[in-house]
């Protein structure tokens, strides 16, 4: 089973409806689990209410909001499992969209989402993860040895110059909707990587991908895991994902 973690409410519908979309396309069956096991909306302002005049580089791109709208049809986006009811033996590969609005504390605070994070990298299944989404596995501990279990490992989240540059955008406007906490993503990341060299922010002028340019996008490949920044990323991230989890459960009657 192929398991989409979401929060409550307010993921970016970028990050969730693009990695999606490229496991639906290839025939790959996903499932979803949720805080209560209710349906988790998107942050509605990247995708209805938008941002004003910021709305051209602020709110979701057309085609993925259109990718989302497909995303919220889908039969088992309308029936998740709630993260208690979650068996994690029966995963085999998860995928941790991101989100800055409050809502997504619900995903990143949860004990019980940390140790199915932790799990799926302890039994080396096919981990991807994006934005704020990096920060669940920050806070997933390996019960053996007490650190997060991006201890060791390569990654990059959400950078701390596009978290900061957003967030001083809007915070006349909007407060701190762009600070989900005090420290930033790459901060807390970074405190619990065996060495900040491991934390690769990318290039320093991030260019979105889409679907035809995907090579746009900046992804961080480490074993089983995959990681990137933020919703300018995704098409890259997809397609990356779905290498791993294809190269981790061939279709039946391949080679």
């Amino acid at each position: 089973m192929i398991l989409f973690l979401l929060p409550e409410c307010d993921y970016d519908p970028t990050e969730a409806a693009v990695p999606w979309a490229a496991l639906a396309s290839a025939g790959h069956e996903v499932r979803f689990a949720t805080p209560g096991g209710r349906i988790a909306l998107a942050d509605r302002r990247l995708a209805e209410t938008g941002f004003s005049w910021l709305s051209p580089w602020l709110m979701t791109r057309a085609g993925d909001l259109a990718t989302y709208r497909r995303l919220t049809e889908d039969r088992w986006f309308q029936a998740p499992f709630s993260y208690e009811q979650v068996d994690g033996s029966g995963v085999t590969a998860l995928f941790i969209p991101g989100g800055h609005a409050s809502g997504v504390r619900t995903l990143l605070e949860s004990g019980t989402a940390q140790s199915l994070a932790a799990d799926a990298f302890i039994r080396g299944i096919p981990v991807g993860a994006v934005c704020h989404g990096v920060l669940l596995a920050a806070r997933a501990k390996d019960p053996a040895t007490g650190r997060s279990v991006l201890h060791g490992r390569r990654t990059t989240a959400l950078t701390s110059v596009l978290e900061r540059t957003a967030w001083n955008l809007t915070r006349r406007r909007l407060g701190d909707y762009y600070r989900t906490y005090p420290t930033t993503v790459q901060e807390e990341v970074t405190g619990v990587l065996a060495d900040p060299r491991d934390f690769l922010r990318g290039p320093v002028l991030p260019v979105r991908d889409t679907a035809a340019h995907p090579r746009r996008g900046f992804t961080v490949r480490d074993g089983n895991y995959v990681s990137a920044r933020w919703p300018g990323d995704c098409h890259a991230l997809a397609a990356d994902y779905l290498a791993l989890v294809e190269a981790a459960a061939p279709r039946p009657g391949g080679c």
